[in-house]
């Protein structure tokens, strides 16, 4: 099979150390050139315009480095650029598809740059920055293999072509960035452009409130234009495009001036002019000199404000949630435990204000295990046979599934944990922190930690209280977009209001819901009554939050 062609400006070929075929002359000689090189590099920063980001260059040895963190932090917020699962109203649909930017342009236009001053410009804390260089094509059939070593050679003289439209799997970029609109979570590969192969390690992705996707070829392709709502080519003069590609190659890839001229020639121009300039007419917006046009850049960014500004009148609805269901029966899916003398001894314990922290977290522990123990009887079992020490068969039963993992909602969540170890042996454990956006009342994923292969896993989504839902249809979403069957999903709380209980099971009818107690009404600001309080921080000792919020629409990071 061919290679297909390959770009340029993701040249693999690193600076190698000496071989035994070097000479000492050799090596001094190579150590001479890299010294010139170094001062070409640096002579070359005089001749590039002055950028006010004050950024240092991009590296970019592969399409993103596994231990960078998914946000940007600036000046005035935190931006979460790994996205999130967007809003949705009381149904637990989608409410609008989210904004996708298109940022065209050449080879070391400035098209990251741009998107960057876009993204801290908005001012929005969820974006998704989506680059295409993660989806070249694989140069073999085989997954993660490596060039070989004629084509390693080749490579090293610059004979590939990494600007064509055949290099990128637009197959897998359209379906990823539709997924990504429609709010689903997306695996994106990690490529490697020292070896020209996908890393088998791949980065996840929620859909946002922005989406911003940024390549050489970003208008190149029908389909892949009508999923975006702006396009924008970043035009900055060839020369200083040059430059760049110059100045990168030199001091970050230990590459001669000679062969970047002979790749920019062969490949890179020739491409550019072909391919990548006559998609500047499909483009809405032209920005000339990139990163420098902040007359152009503060345009853009109030059109998608406006934007944006309309679906947030079509986002997550509070009051709408509260009346939604209102006098409709308790769903099916819906299992209470049996209110036994006990039970409800130890639910009046936790619900008097008097009690003590100790007493609290005692009685608290007590519930979460029957509450566990008779969540389990849902799960699937099958009869098997075993033989007692007597020599003799008992017909009984056996756990059906794969496994069981257990995921909390932090911060309240957690404190399940212990009592599902207790009584599931080898259980695994995930957590999930969501917390409410005062401003707009949509809950929001912050942190995320599952097991791997947890699709297969009947799960167990624990919070200790579930007043509007809000946070417990994030959650489920969360495990539904990492491929969870619904009716493997198990929601157990000690408390629920019913106003949380019909939300959860008409978005979700297949989720089982488990809780020792559901009471009638909750007051304006959402808080269970009769209730419980704030359950963490009474179990945890802390001061209450000031808005008397439950402890559902407050999580907390520590």
């Amino acid at each position: 099979m061919a290679a297909p062609p390959a770009r340029a400006d993701a040249d693999p070929s690193p600076t190698s150390p000496p071989t035994a075929r070097d000479t000492p002359g050799r090596q001094a000689e190579k150590s001479e050139t890299a010294c010139e090189d170094r001062s070409n590099a640096e002579s070359l920063d005089r001749l590039l315009p002055p950028v006010g980001t004050g950024r240092s260059p991009r590296k970019r040895t592969t399409s993103q480095c596994k231990s960078e963190p998914p946000l940007l932090r600036t000046s005035k917020r935190t931006i979460y650029t790994a996205g999130r699962p967007p809003w949705y109203n009381e149904h637990g649909t989608q409410s609008k598809e989210a904004f996708a930017i298109g940022l065209g342009g050449g080879s070391a236009s400035g098209k990251t740059t741009v998107a960057r001053m876009i993204i801290e410009a908005l001012d929005v804390p969820w974006v998704v920055l989506l680059s295409m260089d993660s989806f070249y094509k694989l140069l073999h059939s085989l997954p993660h293999q490596v060039l070989t070593e004629q084509q390693q050679e080749q490579a090293a003289h610059n004979n590939f072509n990494f600007d064509h439209p055949d290099a990128f799997d637009f197959d897998l970029i359209i379906s990823t960035l539709k997924k990504l609109k429609q709010g689903k979570s997306v695996k994106v590969p990690i490529y490697d452009f020292t070896t020209h192969s996908r890393k088998k390690d791949w980065k996840t992705l929620y859909g946002a409130n922005v989406i911003i996707f940024e390549g050489i070829m970003a208008f190149a392709d029908k389909t892949l234009l009508e999923l975006l709502d702006m396009k924008i080519f970043v035009d900055t003069d060839s020369d200083i495009r040059l430059v760049r590609r110059l100045r990168r190659d030199i001091s970050e890839r230990g590459r001669d001036i000679e062969g970047v001229i002979k790749q920019y020639n062969k490949f890179v121009k020739p491409s550019f002019d072909q391919y990548i300039q006559p998609t500047m007419r499909l483009a809405d917006i032209v920005v000339p000199r990139g990163s420098g046009n902040t007359v152009a850049i503060d345009l853009i960014v109030q059109h998608v404000h406006s934007q944006l500004e309309e679906q947030r009148k079509l986002r997550w609805d509070m009051a709408a949630l509260a009346s939604a269901h209102q006098c409709h029966p308790l769903p099916r899916t819906l299992s209470v435990l049996k209110s036994t003398p006990q039970v409800r001894g130890m639910h009046t314990i936790i619900r008097d204000k008097e009690t003590s922290r100790d007493e609290f977290i005692f009685y608290s522990k007590r519930l979460m295990r029957l509450l566990i123990e008779h969540a389990l009887s849902f799960l699937p079992f099958q009869d098997c046979v075993v033989q007692t020490p007597q020599g003799q068969d008992y017909a009984g039963k056996c756990y059906a599934g794969k496994q069981i993992t257990g995921v909390s909602i932090l911060r309240a969540g957690e404190t399940m944990e212990p009592a599902l170890r207790a009584v599931c042996k080898d259980v695994r454990i995930g957590t999930i922190l969501i917390q409410t956006n005062q401003l707009t009342g949509e809950p929001e994923l912050h942190y995320l930690r599952l097991p791997k292969d947890i699709s297969d896993d009947h799960v167990i989504l624990m919070d200790c209280t579930v007043s509007t839902g809000a946070a417990a249809m994030m959650a489920v979403r969360v495990l539904l977009d990492h491929d969870v069957p619904e009716d493997k999903i198990f929601l157990l709380s000690l408390l629920m209001a019913e106003m949380g209980v019909h939300s959860v099971a008409y978005a979700f009818p297949r989720v089982r819901i488990i809780t020792t107690a559901v009471d009638k009404r909750v007051n304006d600001l959402f808080r269970i009554i009769p209730g419980i309080g704030n359950f963490g921080d009474r179990y945890f000792g802390t001061d209450a939050v000031p808005d008397g919020s439950d402890e559902e629409e407050v999580a907390y990071t520590g």
